[in-house]
């Protein structure tokens, strides 16, 4: 078995009264796409910003690369390689293309050569930010912030990438992009953890796949498992997959 890049053990998340995660254990293996499922307001973005150290667990246990970050400053997560593209991209507009992608690579201590192999390999992967970039970032398409929000966050040479909810908002055919390029970040052995709503989108890249629901795992296997299972279905809407066919046939 593959080496744990991530391990979450029994967390649990409260937003004032409110039990947002509800003892979440989940892991992620080196060179692995693994996603994080389930319907708004489940518990995805917590558990990512939990993870990240934005927000504080009550309980429970977060190991990165064998070591307890549970109740580690944010800015020491990311010196450590665990860096999040949040959801709603929050590129800095005003910013150019590059200085964004600058900005994302201020934690990592490197030489200038090191820094344009970065570059390069980022440029290569979305060819459209060399295009744009000495533009300012807040004329960018919907699709070219979320490239640029990916973009800036491996500027930092990840160890665990995690996205959230990077095909929010966007057409289909940039949707095809956004996930051609996380294909390519596992092929070179970047390990990524995804939220994802897109749920048959994530289960076509991902190795494993975890269900979420009311700040609950309710279901975990590989995607093939998951996605034949039904068990989607029922996290999303409450219901088997056989009543979600049955009620589809009985409205038509």
């Amino acid at each position: 078995m593959s080496e744990a890049v991530l391990r979450i053990d029994g967390l649990q998340t409260y937003y004032g009264k409110i039990h947002a995660l509800k003892g979440i254990s989940l892991s992620v293996q080196k060179g692995q796409i693994v996603t994080l499922l389930g319907a708004n307001g489940a518990g995805k973005s917590t558990t990512l910003k939990t993870i990240s150290g934005l927000v504080r667990s009550a309980a429970g246990r977060i190991t990165f690369l064998g070591k307890d970050i549970t109740t580690t400053p944010p800015h020491d997560i990311v010196r450590m390689g665990l860096i999040q593209a949040p959801e709603g991209r929050r590129i800095f507009k005003g910013l150019s293309v590059q200085e964004n992608l600058d900005l994302g690579g201020f934690t990592n201590v490197q030489d200038k050569a090191g820094k344009e192999r970065r570059l390069q390999y980022i440029f290569e992967l979305f060819p459209i930010l060399f295009k744009r970039r000495k533009q300012d970032s807040a004329l960018l398409s919907g699709g070219e912030q979320q490239m640029l929000a990916i973009a800036r966050a491996m500027m930092s040479g990840p160890k665990l990438l995690m996205l959230d909810e990077p095909s929010l908002g966007l057409a289909p055919i940039v949707i095809d992009a956004v996930y051609d390029a996380i294909q390519e970040l596992r092929r070179d052995g970047v390990t990524v953890l995804l939220v994802e709503q897109n749920a048959e989108r994530a289960l076509s890249v991902a190795d494993r796949a975890y269900l979420i629901s009311t700040g609950q795992i309710v279901f975990s296997g590989t995607s093939q498992e998951i996605h034949s299972s039904g068990n989607v279905h029922e996290a999303y809407f409450g219901l088997s997959k056989d009543a979600v066919v049955q009620s589809r046939g009985e409205s038509k």
